[in-house]
């Protein structure tokens, strides 16, 4: 991932802050003031997951590092938790049946491509998250999606259109502009529990 790589014990930090977030929310009504933010601007996504089901339960973030990396990771959780317009607002009684996982992404770099099949050639399933702007719509799926679905290189293209709000097949047939990145992610293998680095797959 190059320059601002972290390490196990910045992940642990971040997904502790972002469920810390959550919790703070629910016993005080505020967010969660970060006085000293210790990294950089970077984007991050935050996903909440039902366990031990692993089912999607929110999932926001920004994708440009626009704000100090603390902050983002805060706001980030907050929205996931209450404002992912797919699922209803948590409930506090939820706390103990989700894990939260952090995702800390590079910059979104434009992929160029002569024809959308040589797009397939420039995506590393695993390693590679998508963003795909046409027409005022844009979508983006994180590098995870793709393994945990068993999506190919066309398949993750598609479905990250459909994120979008396009057709599945837009990629072949409009004038779209794809981005790609990477990520760190760092997740709690249970609730409030130990936190492990995802690995691409």
């Amino acid at each position: 991932m190059g320059k601002g790589l972290l390490s196990l014990e910045d992940g642990e930090h971040l997904v502790s802050l972002a469920r810390r977030a959550v919790e703070s929310f629910f016993e005080k009504n505020e967010e969660l003031k970060i006085e000293r933010p210790h990294f950089e601007k970077r984007g991050v996504f935050v996903t909440i997951e039902t366990f031990p089901k692993k089912e999607l339960r929110g999932c926001i973030g920004y994708p440009y590092p626009i704000k100090p990396l603390e902050e983002a990771v805060v706001d980030s959780a907050l929205n996931a938790a209450f404002g992912d317009p797919r699922f209803p607002s948590l409930e506090k009684s939820e706390l103990e049946k989700i894990v939260f996982e952090v995702s800390v992404l590079t910059v979104p770099e434009l992929v160029e491509a002569d024809s959308p099949k040589d797009y397939l050639k420039k995506i590393s399933i695993g390693k590679d998250g998508l963003v795909i702007e046409c027409r005022g719509h844009s979508g983006l799926l994180l590098p995870q999606v793709a393994p945990e679905n068993n999506f190919s290189c066309e398949e993750f293209i598609s479905h990250t259109c459909l994120k979008a709000g396009l057709d599945g097949d837009a990629w072949t047939c409009e004038k779209i502009t794809l981005f790609k990145f990477q990520a760190q992610i760092y997740c709690e293998q249970t609730p409030g529990g130990k936190v492990i680095e995802k690995k691409p797959i």
